[in-house]
């Protein structure tokens, strides 16, 4: 089934994009969702014709989330948790915990953008990957120091 996707969607593609799903993935989730449409000889017309205003949309939130990503790369993302006697943590970091770290620094992020394939659970500094939008990806570094009792 060949569906016009109506907004990005990271494992489809962006706004615009005619993708081809299965029957029951359009039909019961992208379209309901408002994610995409059906893909009819009058929805690709209409779509024709919004092209070029999705282009600038798409072209401006690329210019904003370079923006963004100038920023994370130059913060420094510290975090306190309990650790052990050789560094390891009792707990451990999760993309959540780096998420709300960055909303006290005044960034808002989806915890879902941030790359972390398994959770910190030792004493450090680490570089993790934030992807902000399609080709547009940050480095941001974080450090997890031990809590002071």
């Amino acid at each position: 089934m060949e569906v016009i996707l109506t907004q990005d969607f990271d494992e489809l593609g962006l706004e615009g994009d005619v993708v081809n799903v299965a029957k029951g993935y359009g039909r019961n989730y992208l379209i309901p969702q408002g994610i995409a449409i059906e893909a009819t000889p009058q929805n690709r017309k209409a779509m024709e014709l919004k092209s070029k205003k999705i282009e600038v949309r798409r072209l401006k939130v690329k210019a904003d989330a370079e923006t963004l990503k100038e920023r994370m790369e130059s913060l420094v993302v510290s975090l306190s948790q309990k650790a052990g006697e050789e560094g390891k943590l009792y707990g451990s970091v999760t993309s959540m915990d780096i998420a709300s770290a960055l909303e006290n620094q005044g960034i808002s992020i989806d915890k879902r953008k941030i790359v972390l394939e398994k959770p910190i659970k030792t004493l450090g500094e680490f570089d993790i990957p934030v992807k902000i939008y399609p080709e547009v990806t940050a480095n941001l570094r974080v450090t997890v120091n031990p809590e002071e009792a």
